[in-house]
């Protein structure tokens, strides 16, 4: 699937600066096994417009790695 039930919005996420994170990236044709998704604390989804609901695993790891900086800095400030 290309979405895990549960998820959270990328954009709806509060980034607490002082705590340490993992960030898991799927492969884009089998994404991140179940008992993966299982063991962790959240999983997050990029909000997309239209039909496709898919971005190759670049643009994702990019897209993600940065709200995620940004949140950061903006609530270390």
């Amino acid at each position: 699937a290309e979405q895990a039930e549960g998820s959270l919005q990328l954009n709806d996420i509060n980034v607490d600066a002082d705590k340490k994170i993992a960030v898991v990236f799927g492969n884009e044709v089998t994404g991140v096994e179940q008992s993966t998704i299982n063991a962790v604390d959240g999983c997050l989804e990029i909000p997309q417009l239209g039909m496709k609901h898919s971005l190759n695993i670049a643009t994702a790891a990019g897209v993600v790695l940065w709200e995620l900086v940004r949140g950061r800095i903006v609530s270390g400030s």
